[in-house]
């Protein structure tokens, strides 16, 4: 039965709820506007909708605020069908304890987070459903569900190309049915903090007037939420929506204790430029033919200069599907992310890469035939019933809705090449926090790629979880905390950080951008040298002093949010490369997110032609993962640690004796775990 034009408008045009109008606020904190809340959500995603509405249900006056409502990540970002990674059934194997291990398989996260996501996604997943998310169901009612990268069960699910946008979708009208505030335009420039938290300090466009050009607002709340997102703007090659700054730098600013900043998420995607998308799952596994361009406009084959076999090529690009995420050790013995490298080489040499669902694969030794490939490929896609003559029509039997999304953005895969690169796809550290979501400064808590929870690697969809999972989490601890309205203390000190960092004469916001993003693309990406990643490190560090003396210019008063954010985003980007350089100084070696190239790496990629020495990698060491490096801003300098991983209690639980401490909320009472 094919997808009718309603189900597919359905499921890529999806129009997000109108904001109602804003009280404007009556009250005033040192001539500037005040708004009193028990707790503020900074972000308007899917784990700060997910915070927001929790919190609200318990009864929390909760306000949300966000730069662009319905602009961040999870309302503009997916991929062939975005994932959300949550238990399967018994007869699948799952079990939480299995699906926790899973989930922190790649190390360096912590056991106790893990099981909390696995045991908390049946809740997520089912709650979603509750507020409408059409998850697809089979005849009796199961969940249907599929492989994804780094999961050997199967515990994706998926509504589509646009599985995120439809969940802030529901989380939004449920948000603004219980009467939740969202505050867009606004942007937070500082955590306002004595001991603890006491609020934010905001510029909002509807505050702006002669008197306050910048529009700042000051918030007063016990508790603050950062559900912002990952850093996207900290690369020039990244998937992200533009204007993605997440909250490394908000929070660093604020001596808030970050984490796993070493951790990252690159693989192939649509640029920046145009419309940037993910290319993972049936946009590969449909087998379309993968060339470069040259400056005199000739075509290139370049995989043929890579593997050996047609056979080995075409079942490589199928398994980017699955293994969509670059990873050091999958470039060895003819892997799928020796793809990644290949085309990364192309970018290098100024080629432009292109992927064409209208050709095959071609032939290196023999013409391409899905009779000749590998048999978990063959079995997969005979399985589909995706045994159609050309890329196009098998993409089309398994996945129109990804075809439909690319011709809404005026770009019709069906007739012409996409090109692509491998980008910046997720930020896998973050703020450290602990099992409930708090952060080291008390009353803050982070949720989403906010979050530094994922650890090396994840599962494809376990972020999108992730963020459900500790949104509630959080709601539930921050509703038995101190609910009292604070007074906004520290805006004072924060008012005098933000004239010394807005200055006439002082550094340009362009330029800025500039140089954060090219330093980080070009030494910070999937594969870097010791040598670069020093220099890189030392080059920021002279960024962030020159910053620090000088203070940014916005061009105008309206851009005063965005100067404050990048002038926030050097500190991120100083942080990022302080931590990958003391990681790599202290011998460890390449994982998830990078190769560390080295001569006398032990990890060495073969192709076609013969070793790439060059690319010669250090090795991961089994000891990198079972800890995790701690960055923290104090006193005008980055500070770095290394703890353990935590554990997860091995006793189980009984209700009887374990009962009586949910309800007093003892549960809730245990202490910061980094502050021990």
């Amino acid at each position: 039965m094919e997808m009718t034009q309603e189900i597919l408008d359905a499921l890529t045009d999806i129009e997000m709820p109108r904001l109602p109008p804003e009280t404007p606020p009556t009250e005033t904190a040192q001539g500037l506007p005040l708004i009193r809340a028990a707790a503020v959500v900074v972000g308007s995603g899917a784990a700060g909708l997910r915070a927001a509405v929790e919190m609200k249900r318990r009864g929390v006056d909760v306000v949300v605020i966000s730069q662009s409502a319905w602009g961040g990540t999870s309302a503009c970002s997916g991929s062939d069908k975005q994932t959300l990674h949550t238990a399967n059934t018994a007869d699948r194997g799952d079990n939480f304890r299995s699906m926790a291990q899973a989930i922190g398989a790649g190390g360096a996260m912590d056991a106790d987070t893990a099981y909390v996501e696995a045991v908390g996604s049946v809740r997520a997943m089912a709650s979603l459903q509750y507020m409408g998310l059409p998850l697809p169901q089979d005849a009796l009612g199961g969940t249907l569900r599929y492989q994804t990268d780094h999961d050997e069960v199967g515990r994706a699910t998926s509504c589509g190309p646009r599985t995120s946008r439809l969940m802030v979708k529901v989380l939004a009208e449920e948000a603004l049915r219980l009467g939740v505030p969202i505050l867009n335009h606004t942007t937070a420039v500082s955590i306002l903090r004595k001991s603890r938290v006491t609020g934010l300090l905001a510029m909002r466009m509807a505050a702006r007037s002669e008197a306050n050009p910048y529009g700042l607002t000051v918030f007063a709340a016990p508790v603050v939420v950062l559900a912002g997102g990952g850093p996207g703007e900290l690369y020039r090659d990244s998937v992200y929506p533009n204007g993605c700054f997440g909250a490394l730098g908000l929070a660093l600013e604020a001596g808030i204790t970050l984490v796993n900043l070493t951790e990252s998420q690159f693989g192939i995607g649509t640029r920046r430029e145009g419309f940037p998308w993910n290319l993972s799952g049936t946009y590969v596994q449909a087998l379309p033919h993968l060339f470069s361009v040259d400056a005199e406009g000739r075509e290139h084959a370049f995989l043929k200069d890579y593997y050996r076999t047609t056979q080995e090529m075409a079942s490589n690009i199928f398994r980017k599907g699955y293994q969509w995420p670059f990873h050091a050790t999958r470039m060895l013995d003819f892997g799928s992310s020796l793809i990644d490298l290949a085309i990364f080489r192309e970018t290098q040499m100024g080629r432009r890469v292109f992927m064409d669902f209208n050709r095959n694969p071609e032939a290196i030794d023999q013409a391409f035939s899905l009779d000749r490939l590998d048999p978990d490929v063959r079995t997969y896609l005979a399985t589909a019933g995706a045994v159609q003559a050309l890329p196009i029509d098998r993409l089309r039997h398994m996945n129109p809705l990804a075809i439909e999304l690319y011709r809404r953005y005026k770009v019709d895969i069906a007739a012409e090449p996409l090109e692509f690169a491998v980008n910046n796809q997720h930020m896998n550290g973050g703020v450290a926090v602990d099992s409930w979501g708090r952060s080291s400064l008390p009353g803050c808590y982070a949720v989403g790629e906010a979050a530094g929870t994922h650890g090396v690697t994840r599962p494809g969809g376990a972020a999108l979880n992730a963020g459900q999972v500790f949104g509630t989490r959080v709601a539930e601890h921050a509703a038995g905390a101190e609910t009292a309205v604070a007074a906004p203390e520290g805006l004072a000190e924060a008012l005098t950080d933000l004239r010394a960092a807005l200055r006439p004469g002082g550094l340009g916001v362009k330029a800025l951008k500039d140089e954060i993003q090219a330093r980080m693309s070009d030494h910070a990406g999937i594969l870097c040298t010791p040598d670069e990643v020093r220099t890189a490190r030392l080059a920021s560090e002279a960024l962030v002093a020159r910053v620090q003396a000088q203070g940014v210019a916005p061009s105008r008063p309206a851009e005063a949010a965005r100067a404050v954010q990048w002038r926030q985003m050097a500190l991120a980007s100083q942080a990022v490369l302080t931590a990958l350089d003391h990681y790599i100084s202290q011998g460890a070696g390449s994982r998830g997110a990078r190769a560390i190239c080295e001569p006398s790496g032990t990890g060495l990629p073969q192709s076609a032609l013969g070793p790439l020495e060059s690319y010669r990698f250090r090795e991961e060491r089994a000891q990198d993962r079972e800890a995790q490096m701690l960055v923290r801003w104090q006193d005008g300098a980055l500070h770095l640690s290394t703890r353990p991983n935590r554990a997860l209690d091995p006793a189980r639980s009984f209700f009887e004796r374990d009962w009586p401490a949910w309800l007093t909320g003892a549960i809730r009472a245990t202490p910061w775990p980094e502050a021990q």
